[in-house]
């Protein structure tokens, strides 16, 4: 027995955990809401000093 406590209590302890984790997780997922999108970063056509009339 892990920890000195039944198999009982330490899966259920163990599940909390993970459960709380992933809650956490999600929370924060949503809370920034990352840009998923493909093209994030387009790219920028610079026009040079030489070029300009």
């Amino acid at each position: 027995m892990p920890a000195g406590v039944s198999w009982a209590t330490y899966l259920k302890m163990f599940a909390a955990s993970l459960l709380a984790m992933c809650a956490g997780a999600e929370v924060v997922h949503r809370y920034y809401r990352p840009d998923l999108r493909r093209n994030r970063f387009r790219r920028v056509n610079v026009i040079s000093q030489d070029h300009v009339a």
